[in-house]
């Protein structure tokens, strides 16, 4: 794919180690090991030995014992992984939704670094940087032929360090240095406002440790606003997961007291259970519950999910569940299909592992992995139809992702012809206008297609449902 043809990622700065991830934190590694296969360990010692006396200059031992761990563990599947010292304190920062940096949403527009919007009351956004800026050097470094991770790196940094953004803004076709002093930057996961009299929309980016607090706080103030709401849309569109027990606390503000949300079933006894729409079973530590704040409307004001390829893991938990309870109206593209629990064990106190637990099933005994939760009613992105949607991966086209325990399922030979055409059509339409495809609207904006349509599904209007999206099949159970 070309630089020129690239679908946007919307991401918050810092906020990159969590995603497409459910996570439950585990204790330390279990002392207790089982057998050991004695020759293979001997080979992996004698390995190690030749690799210390014999390489050509000299090897850290520590290096060579960090990389043997992350080929052991990338071995198992997408989602497992390994943490050195980095990687943890990033994925920590990215669980927390706390980093040190500048406090802007960022995508990339034909290879320059774009404000999606600065974080209210960051020091991006108290500089006055606005939505739309391309940001074209960071310090001394050219964001041209930069990716969005190594754009993100030289932003980030210490508290009360500076750095030098310097900034094309379109709208006064001028360019300009900014000085921004980095500090600590809570990441702002659910938003939310009244978008027409009597109608709410609240869009949760991601589950992290405050999540569920921002979430209550939203839905009381759109109560304030107004009491007497008549539907709200829950924006779960391009959502790539977090905790389990946020995915569960959201899923139980709307749900009946003690009714199933989720179930997840593995190896190890405790990877076997079922969570409620109980404080028991989403309260990570123990206080008061802020579900109790909630309005009791909440329980019943009609209810919209809008979800999309890049909706995984939590946020397929709380589809699933609204689905299966028949609480809401599902609406949108097949979600990504990441049905797998990860639980974080800390090795030492700067590393972790990141390990694949279990699989989890929806309260009607469905397996989502690999599948995804299908809407009720299928949504093309815009109303000219799917610009992109054909160039997500899902779960299903990432390599040794795990099956629902069935036979491993061979790609999907209509899904790859789509993909390929889209790519094609999209490259003929650059060419044509010489110019890069029209982003896709901001989530929540008055151009938002699918938002409109999930207001016309609660108001009673007519819903212009896709004519060309369909289910993905789940894979075939094994022949006898």
């Amino acid at each position: 794919m070309t630089s020129r043809i690239k679908v946007a990622g919307w991401v918050a700065l810092g906020a990159l180690a969590g995603a497409l991830t459910t996570m439950q934190f585990g204790a330390t590694a279990r002392s207790s090991v089982a057998p050991l296969p004695l020759e293979e360990m001997q080979q992996l010692a004698a390995v190690f030995g030749m690799i210390k006396t014999d390489y050509v200059e000299p090897v850290d031992e520590k290096k060579l014992i960090r990389d043997a761990i992350g080929g052991m563990v990338s071995g198992l599947d997408p989602h497992s992984v390994y943490f050195d010292q980095k990687s943890f304190k990033e994925f920590r920062e990215g669980t927390t939704g706390k980093f040190v940096g500048v406090g802007i949403e960022i995508g990339m527009e034909d290879g320059l670094v774009k404000i999606v919007s600065p974080i209210e009351g960051s020091p991006a956004f108290r500089a006055g940087l606005k939505s739309g800026d391309l940001i074209t050097k960071i310090d001394d470094t050219f964001v041209k032929g930069l990716t969005m991770d190594q754009a993100v790196k030289r932003m980030r940094g210490e508290p009360n360090t500076k750095v030098v953004l310097n900034i094309f803004r379109k709208s006064e076709n001028r360019t300009f240095p900014v000085t921004i002093v980095r500090e600590e930057i809570r990441v702002q996961s659910v938003r939310g406002r009244i978008i027409e009299p009597g109608y709410g929309w609240i869009r949760v980016s991601q589950f992290q440790d405050r999540t569920v607090e921002d979430f209550v706080n939203k839905v009381e103030a759109l109560y304030k606003e107004d009491p007497k709401l008549k539907g709200l849309v829950l924006d779960l569109r391009n959502d790539p997961g977090g905790l389990l027990e946020g995915a569960v606390a959201l899923s139980a503000a709307f749900l009946p007291k003690d009714v199933v949300v989720v179930s997840t079933n593995g190896q190890l006894p405790e990877s076997r259970q079922t969570f409620k729409a109980s404080p028991d079973d989403y309260l990570r530590r123990p206080g008061r519950d802020p579900l109790a704040r909630l309005p009791a409307a909440i329980k019943t004001v009609p209810l919209v999910v809008l979800v999309n390829e890049g909706s995984a893991s939590a946020s397929e938990i709380v589809s699933g569940a609204l689905q299966d309870h028949k609480r809401a109206t599902i609406m949108g593209s097949q979600t990504f299909g990441k049905g797998s629990v990860q639980t974080v064990r800390q090795l030492t106190a700067d590393t972790a592992l990141k390990i694949t637990t279990a699989r989890y099933y929806t309260p009607s005994g469905q397996a989502i992995q690999a599948r995804g939760i299908v809407p009720d009613v299928m949504l093309d992105e815009t109303a000219e139809g799917n610009l992109y949607g054909a160039l997500r991966m899902r779960e299903a086209d990432l390599e040794k992702h795990i099956t629902n325990g069935q036979k491993a399922e061979e790609k999907d030979p209509a899904r790859e012809k789509a993909r390929e055409e889209a790519l094609k059509r999209l490259e003929e339409a650059a060419k044509t206008r010489n110019e890069p495809p029209k982003p896709l609207p901001e989530f929540g904006s008055a151009e938002d297609f699918q938002l409109r349509q999930a207001l016309n599904q609660l108001q009673g209007k007519p819903v212009q449902v896709s004519k060309t999206l369909a289910e993905r099949k789940p894979e075939e159970a094994p022949s006898e």
